[in-house]
């Protein structure tokens, strides 16, 4: 869901002009990717009011609560904002709140932060950071700690510790590669060089030191390429292996197996949920995927279908019940055209309660 939320993102910001918009596109979708529920003012507050001191009525865009305690607040600027300006905002309000941890995003870059300098004073600067636009596995999984199913303050803490420092040491890295400091190069030279390491010395292994590091690191790249290429080979091999056995041997897969819910059709479920969310109790809606359609259900009971989405093909569709339970298969653009088809979706669930 969170890829899919990043592609959405790239998809939709141009259209996003101001920050409520960014709030309502971004911000609570990747709320509620956590798994919490942005429509129950138990688990997610929006305008929680964090007071300071004298300054009465200071709000924080959203606050996440698990078990009855605050666990994050977010604090979302709209997508086009330079976040460096409105840290100093989230700092405030992290230290009038008893939650562990802030979220400072405009919907495409997401800043964490903790008080891993000193207790109850949010850092300076974010643990973590990511684009949603361009997330990487291990960027998924790390945000996976911060789902309500598995949301555990000293793991997260632990991690937010080797998070920041590796982040550091990347930089500097980066910097010692790019213009080595005079402490890096003597570093090397000393245990190189047996004569005295004067200034002389120094400005000529600086070129050296930096010639040799990047190359080292153009050769572990190319190793690691040359390593990925002959795992690659051997998949294939092993693949055209299986094929030559599956034209000889009938598949005793079953249909089923071949059905994959991709995250475009999970989105389109939320959607639905958020559409009936004031109609019907959604904990009531479920969802079956088959190699045709991708079918959302009220009581999981065939005879009680909501809609059906077809997002797989190049064309994408939405089939509908009109009053007489007959199927109506329309054409939509993309996911957001769900909303388009509120009423025909309230009409349709509640007519299985006996109520229009």
């Amino acid at each position: 869901m969170i890829k899919a939320l990043g592609e959405k993102a790239s998809r939709l910001k141009d259209s996003i002009q101001t920050e409520e918009a960014t709030k309502n596109a971004f911000t609570m979708p990747f709320i509620a990717a956590l798994g919490y529920d942005v429509f129950n003012p138990m688990e997610v507050v929006p305008e929680f009011v964090a007071d300071l001191g004298i300054k009465k009525g200071e709000k924080v865009d959203y606050c996440i609560f698990k078990d009855g305690k605050p666990i994050i607040i977010v604090e979302c600027k709209h997508w086009k904002e330079d976040l460096n300006v409105h840290n100093s905002q989230l700092h405030r309000y992290f230290h009038v709140t008893t939650v562990k941890f802030g979220i400072l995003t405009n919907g495409i870059t997401y800043r964490f932060y903790t008080d891993l300098i000193e207790p109850n004073k949010m850092d300076d600067k974010p643990f973590w950071e990511f684009n949603i636009t361009d997330m990487s596995e291990a960027a998924i999984f790390e945000l996976k700690k911060y789902q309500k199913a598995s949301f555990d303050v000293e793991s997260i803490l632990s991690a937010a510790a080797e998070l920041k420092y590796n982040k550091e040491i990347k930089r500097i890295m980066s910097e010692e590669l790019n213009n080595p400091s005079e402490t890096f190069v003597k570093h090397f030279t000393k245990q190189i060089y047996s004569g005295p390491v004067t200034a002389k010395v120094l400005d000529q292994f600086t070129g050296v030191v930096k010639r040799a590091l990047n190359q080292y690191v153009s050769e572990l790249i190319s190793d690691r390429l040359k390593s990925a290429l002959a795992k690659e080979t051997d998949m294939v091999n092993q693949q055209a292996k299986a094929e030559e056995v599956s034209l000889t041997e009938p598949s005793k897969a079953s249909e089923q197996s071949k059905v994959v819910t991709t995250e475009m059709e999970k989105e389109g479920f939320f959607i639905v949920k958020s559409i009936l969310r004031t109609k019907l109790d959604t904990s009531r809606l479920t969802h079956r995927d088959t190699q045709s359609y991708f079918g959302i259900l009220i009581d999981d009971n065939n005879r009680k279908p909501v809609c059906r989405l077809h997002l797989d093909g190049g064309k994408k569709y939405i089939t509908l019940f009109d009053e007489n339970r007959k199927e109506v298969k329309t054409e939509i653009k993309g996911l957001d055209d769900i909303y388009s088809y509120s009423d025909n979706l309230v009409s349709t669930a509640l007519s299985y309660e006996g109520r229009k």
